[in-house]
């Protein structure tokens, strides 16, 4: 893959630091607008957090840790506050507190050894990002149909993505045939966002329903299934958007590959299995306002069902 290639496909950042505030692109609005928010307190980021302005658990995770220097800056009298606040912002994507722990470590140095991890982490996303998208499309092969589930790209990361970094660097180096988004119901993050993040770096892609993937399956539209991880447990089991688990079910039935890509930092030694991971409930109105609705934001995958986990350092 050339570096022109590969820049061609990795136009978008949508965390941006700007010296005395943080910059979001405001994913909500996507793929009708292009509207940043801009978040001047710790409490505008856990707000952006919660309210799925900014999304993804690499990019929560670097967003916390601006909350951070923001708080150091602006009101570091109420630093502990600070940190309680963004830690519950979301239970499920073990980044956020993994980011916000690293932020911990560095709060004796005052607000500039703050700044200095936050874009250390920042840094560090996007690098893993690529060589994960490097070790993923060497085990591709080539022609490939590729289908992915939420949305793991720019987005959701530092830049480049995890799994969607994996369909960047396949594209470009000619693995990918064809790819195929599921429209991730109930936020439809494929629909809005990776499809956004695919037509504008100029990716061909399908969107299809959530219920048409056995379907792709069997007629042989897809040889492959890759997709992220908000929490991988010690026993290699891995939560992710809700969906997940039916496509790695339906994807060990069809015999076809099934890979999770995420950072290490998303991999939780103190939890040993999947039954140990928070899985989020969010609000039933997101689904329906005319009757009661269960809304699990994510499920569990079981290691049995995954073919490989791609990190930063390896496959596993």
């Amino acid at each position: 893959m050339t570096s022109t290639a590969a820049a061609s496909h990795d136009t978008i950042r949508a965390v941006l630091w700007q010296g005395d505030r943080l910059r979001l692109l405001d994913q909500r609005r996507l793929p009708f607008e292009e509207t940043y928010i801009e978040c001047r307190t710790a409490a505008d980021v856990a707000t952006a957090i919660r309210d799925l302005a900014v999304r993804g658990a690499p990019a929560i995770g670097i967003a916390a840790a601006w909350g951070v220097v923001l708080a150091a800056r602006h009101d570091p009298q109420h630093l502990d506050e600070a940190f309680a606040l963004i830690r519950a912002a979301r239970p499920t994507a073990v980044n956020l507190m993994w980011a916000l722990d690293r932020m911990a470590g560095a709060r004796a140095g005052g607000v500039d050894a703050l700044a200095r991890e936050a874009q250390a982490i920042q840094d560090e996303d996007l690098a893993a990002n690529r060589h994960m998208g490097e070790l993923g499309a060497h085990l591709l092969g080539r022609g490939v149909g590729v289908l992915t589930h939420c949305n793991t790209g720019s987005l959701a990361t530092a830049g480049y993505g995890t799994a969607l970094g994996v369909i960047r660097a396949g594209y470009s180096d000619g693995s990918i045939a064809r790819v195929f988004a599921g429209e991730t119901r109930p936020w439809l993050q494929g629909a809005r966002l990776t499809m956004w993040e695919l037509v504008r770096d100029g990716i061909p892609a399908h969107l299809i329903a959530d219920s048409a993937a056995a379907h792709l399956m069997k007629s042989g539209d897809v040889q492959w299934v890759v997709v992220g991880a908000d929490r991988i447990a010690a026993n290699g089991d891995t939560a992710n958007k809700i969906g997940t688990y039916a496509l790695a079910v339906l994807a060990k039935h069809h015999e076809i590959p099934f890979y999770v890509v995420a950072p290490s930092s998303t991999l939780d030694a103190a939890t040993p299995d999947g039954a140990g991971i928070p899985i989020e409930e969010r609000d039933g109105g997101e689904i329906t306002s005319r009757f009661v609705a269960r809304n699990p934001a994510f499920d569990v995958t079981p290691r049995g069902l995954i073919t490989a986990i791609v990190t930063e350092d390896g496959v596993l």
